[in-house]
């Protein structure tokens, strides 16, 4: 028996070394162009990118190695899309917390997900908080990051009557975002593997060609993760007087958690349930291990200078293609750590090359409104308030707050309060707190 039967069961999952190899790389292909767009986005607070693109590409090497070797699930893990906006954004930017704050909070939120795994509280609140708001909260992140990108790449700017318009398209930068997203859309409607890293590395190639891009080489050995390695404020985020207030540290904490038990558990259960795999005799003992899984996986990240750390939807693509085990997982762990040698090109990519990667992601995250009952206004107008206020208070906080406040007063309103399960009217609750500690 070889060593990859052992580890993996290929036989009992249907599936071969050759076809695990090409789920790998596929989904790797799907999910790469985060080490161009995270270190781009922490950037913006002061982080070191060098580091920061180390720290993106170790942390999805050893959360994929992670729940590979202890879930023996295909799913790829990485920083994940809308957390780290959240951090950089809200965090840093409105709420004014050092990075290294920022982090310390990735860790408390990494460990309070742990100690929610382990006891089931974990699926109690999962199991708790309606469709409609559980849609809302993507497509509400996927507009958050469709707005940065339309800012970012100079589509739109700030405007003093309208407060946003249409910016210069008589500039390479926002007509090259532009054609880099119908780039990329073109390529995934004809699947095209890899079409968002490709959109990714034309833009760039082309700001290089119009003389925009500096050529910086492509392959190098890695920066060094100092400036971010163990970087955390632990003792200054929880220093009263000159540490984050009471009422920021719940916030930043209590979204951290939010999000990363909705998204993470939400793409575990499509990927694994689009493979068959909880089906299969011990499938939810191995979800059980996947949840911690990437709990782990939260808390390391912090620790090497990156924001939280959650399960690739994209591993789909993988799952598409065949891949079944956990080898499928090794295989993108170890393009990840390939992908360290190129640092040159990765700190060659400007903003509006990213953008593009940004946009897309957010037009697909929007598929998630078709979900909501629309025809229910105790259900559809939280849902609309969740979404619109995130890119429009440019705080995925405040929509999560507008949501589940708004929910728990409609029903409770029209007579329905018996329709609110306990964990939106704790939710609602804490946000209320938040924003009373604040006043």
């Amino acid at each position: 028996m070889s060593l990859f039967e052992r580890l993996f069961q290929l036989q009992q999952h249907g599936t071969t070394v050759r076809t695990e190899l090409l789920a790998g790389v596929t989904t790797f292909l799907t999910m790469s162009y985060i080490v161009f767009v995270n270190p781009e986005i922490l950037g913006t607070t002061g982080m070191d990118a060098g580091a920061v693109f180390v720290a993106t590409c170790l942390a999805a090497a050893l959360g994929s190695t992670v729940m590979a070797l202890a879930a023996n699930f295909p799913v790829g893990m990485a920083p994940g899309m809308g957390l780290n906006a959240f951090f950089a954004f809200t965090v840093v930017g409105a709420a004014g917390l050092p990075w290294q704050q920022a982090l310390a909070a990735v860790f408390i939120s990494g460990l309070v997900f742990l100690v929610l795994s382990l006891t089931g509280v974990r699926a109690w609140l999962v199991s708790g908080i309606p469709a409609s708001l559980r849609s809302a909260i993507v497509a509400g992140i996927g507009l958050f990051l469709a707005i940065i990108a339309l800012q970012k790449s100079g589509v739109i700017i700030g405007n003093e009557d309208t407060l946003v318009a249409l910016g210069p398209l008589n500039t390479a930068p926002p007509l090259l975002a532009l054609a880099g997203f119908l780039l990329i859309a073109v390529l995934e409607a004809r699947r095209v593997r890899g079409a968002i890293l490709i959109g990714i590395l034309a833009v760039t190639g082309a700001g290089w060609a119009l003389g925009d891009v500096q050529y910086q080489g492509l392959v190098s050995l890695p920066p060094s993760l100092a400036p971010t390695f163990l970087q955390l404020d632990l003792p200054g985020l929880l220093h009263h007087d000159g540490g984050a207030p009471l009422a920021v540290l719940l916030q930043v904490v209590l979204v951290f958690v939010l999000v990363e038990v909705f998204d993470a558990t939400g793409t575990l259960y499509g990927v694994v349930g689009r493979a068959g795999l909880l089906k299969l005799p011990g499938g939810q003992k191995r979800f059980g291990r996947a949840l911690l899984a990437d709990s782990t996986a939260i808390v390391t990240g912090s620790l090497l200078g990156t924001s939280s750390t959650t399960a690739f939807a994209e591993s789909a693509s993988g799952v598409q293609v065949g891949g079944r085990t956990g080898l499928t997982a090794l295989v993108v762990a170890g393009l990840f750590l390939a992908a360290l040698l190129f640092s040159p090109l990765a700190s060659m990519v400007p903003s509006y090359a990213t953008a593009p990667a940004l946009l897309f992601v957010a037009g697909l995250m929007l598929r998630e409104l078709v979900e909501v009952d629309w025809s229910d206004l105790t259900e559809s107008v939280p849902a609309a308030l969740c979404a619109l206020a995130m890119p429009f208070t440019y705080s995925i906080a405040n929509g999560l707050a507008f949501g589940f406040i708004a929910y728990a007063v409609l029903k409770a309103g029209t007579g329905r309060w018996r329709d609110v399960h306990p964990a939106v009217w704790l939710v609602a609750v804490l946000f209320a707190l938040r924003y009373a500690l604040e006043a």
